[in-house]
């Protein structure tokens, strides 16, 4: 379980300080539930994030054990070193916008004859409860050839829950190699 601490001041100078000791500021936010103000030992945080088998990860935050997911990040533009995360406390039963992974099943047909599998969205935006929520979403990409690509409303519709991007958005496609 990740384990962070609550920052007592949230200015520019103390996130500074944790920034140099090695921390990344954290922002936990919920429905009914008070902001909380953390941080967390970036490889730390870092480890938990590659290694978690599920959306969302068990937190512990000044004695409190929070179940969280990620909803967004901000990291440095020349480094890519984090600065900050914004994480949501997944709450049972609560309908809320998720994004969730895509994972493509497969090596296409375009692909030996030329193409490269370009995904457009790595993630897709999903409204629901979070125990209807898959961990990733699996797309069969065997059959496609050169110029074809599959669109959110090509996908399979998920139960108990509803993709929140345009039906004509393109989540992937096979795109002739230069």
């Amino acid at each position: 379980m990740l384990e962070g601490t609550i920052r007592e001041s949230t200015g520019k100078r103390s996130t500074k300080a944790h920034r140099q000791d090695g921390y990344l500021i954290a922002n936990i936010y919920g429905k009914g539930v008070d902001n909380v103000n953390a941080v967390f030992k970036m490889n730390e945080f870092i480890r938990t994030v590659r290694n978690k088998e599920t959306l969302a990860f068990p937190v512990n935050v000044g004695g409190n054990e929070l179940n969280v997911v990620v909803q967004s990040y901000e990291s440095h533009p020349l480094t890519g070193k984090l600065l900050h995360v914004d994480m949501m406390v997944a709450q049972p039963g609560i309908v809320a916008h998720y994004n969730i992974p895509v994972d493509p099943q497969g090596t296409p047909v375009g692909r030996k004859n030329g193409g490269m599998l370009h995904i457009s969205k790595t993630r897709l935006r999903v409204k629901a409860a979070i125990e209807n929520i898959p961990n990733s979403i699996k797309i069969d990409v065997e059959g496609l050839d050169l110029g074809d690509s599959i669109l959110i409303r090509d996908l399979p519709a998920l139960e108990n829950a509803a993709f929140t991007d345009s039906d004509r958005v393109s989540v992937l496609s096979i795109i002739k190699a230069k």
